[in-house]
């Protein structure tokens, strides 16, 4: 079995919890990464205590030399800063949020050029929510993905689908001088779970025109996930679905996946 790369931060149902709002969450490593010694370059944070539910997942790209540590700066930035802003202004907040990041990639030790010319080497993607009282937003730049639903409902779920250049293989990081171009938002209310991924999982959540999700796939692991079980069992489980000898081999990248039950 290939090593995981990052573990779960929290499940929810704590004392600072008080909408009851479950989170589980893992990354693993990808099998090209773990065949050349790499690390993993996803990162994914949440938090549940402050006024906002808000979750980040965020995938540093294989070609910047500290892909990993932008992923990490823009999920801890944007959870931190977040968290207790005002739901009403949260667009602003979001884009105040990610400026923040950026200021603190170009004061990064590893960022010699200490100004623009050095986020290059920090490059990551970023999906996120943010949730308060019923009502959601998803905030996105890159590829990834992030999807709102409810259980008995699946059909009928909302998307923020991923986004690539003129090639497959080409997408958007945070890190641009043009982010605010492809930075997109989509509003959700009435769901009761949302899922966040990174690109490896893009394909085994939607169908290939990404116009339906593949119930195969993200219900059986809504259905597990929101019994009632220990939180070692059910990260366990996200763990083995995620690192499957198919799951290799149809698709390399490095996988992440948040899920959270709302209500």
């Amino acid at each position: 079995m290939f090593p995981i790369c990052l573990m779960i931060r929290a499940i929810g149902m704590t004392k600072n919890n008080p909408n009851k709002i479950k989170v589980v969450a893992t990354s693993v490593c990808g099998p090209m990464h773990c065949y050349k010694k790499l690390p993993c370059q996803d990162c994914f944070k949440h938090k549940v205590g402050g006024k906002n539910f808000v979750a980040v997942v965020s995938d540093g790209a294989g070609s910047a030399q500290y892909g990993k540590i932008g992923a990490n700066i823009v999920c801890n930035t944007m959870v931190d800063l977040l968290s207790n802003c005002d739901f009403k202004n949260i667009k602003t907040h979001i884009i105040n949020a990610i400026e923040v990041a950026r200021s603190k990639v170009m004061r990064h030790r590893f960022n010699k050029s200490k100004d623009k010319s050095g986020m290059i080497d920090f490059s990551a993607t970023l999906v996120g929510a943010v949730y308060h009282q019923g009502k959601g937003i998803f905030f996105h730049i890159g590829d990834g993905a992030g999807i709102a639903l409810n259980a008995s409902q699946y059909e009928d779920f909302i998307a923020s689908r991923p986004e690539n250049g003129n090639f497959s293989c080409e997408t958007f990081f945070y890190t641009m001088d043009d982010w605010k171009d492809s930075l997109r938002f989509t509003a959700f209310d009435n769901v009761d779970t949302i899922f966040l991924m990174s690109d490896g999982l893009t394909n085994f959540a939607f169908s290939p025109d990404f116009k339906r999700i593949e119930k195969g796939f993200l219900l059986p692991i809504n259905n597990f996930l929101a019994q009632d079980i220990s939180k070692q069992k059910a990260v366990r489980a996200l763990i083995n679905t995620l690192n499957t000898p198919i799951a290799k081999r149809l698709n390399s990248d490095d996988k992440t996946l948040l899920w959270a039950r709302l209500q």
